[in-house]
């Protein structure tokens, strides 16, 4: 298949749990969204990034969770906001955006393995 992967492609993604400290509505956003400000512990720090996962979550539930997100994709400008990670989830069926998240709580910042 030509668009397959190599493992050493697969490590270039870094992949890294956090817990949500800030939780903020984004309204001037084009689409529905939330600011979250991530903490991805001491080596990492906090980073924040918009995700529009309005549909299932509002800011004050988000506050304490934690997340799975990509942390090395370049920063991109949403509207006013600089989102610096990616945060991961999946469409439920009608569309709305489901988060990754450990079943167990597991240590900011830990890379996917």
């Amino acid at each position: 298949m030509e668009n397959d992967l190599t493992f050493d492609d697969f490590l270039k993604v870094d992949i890294r749990s956090g817990t949500v400290q800030r939780a903020e509505p984004y309204p001037e956003a084009r689409q529905p969204a939330i600011k979250l400000w991530i903490d991805f512990g001491e080596d990492i720090g906090e980073k924040k990034s918009s995700a529009q996962i309005t549909a299932h979550y509002t800011p004050e539930a988000l506050v304490g969770k934690q997340v799975i997100a990509v942390v090395n994709f370049p920063p991109r400008q949403i509207g006013k906001f600089m989102s610096e990670v990616l945060v991961l989830g999946l469409h439920d069926s009608e569309g709305g955006v489901v988060l990754l998240t450990p079943d167990t709580p597991v240590p900011n910042g830990q890379r996917m393995s």
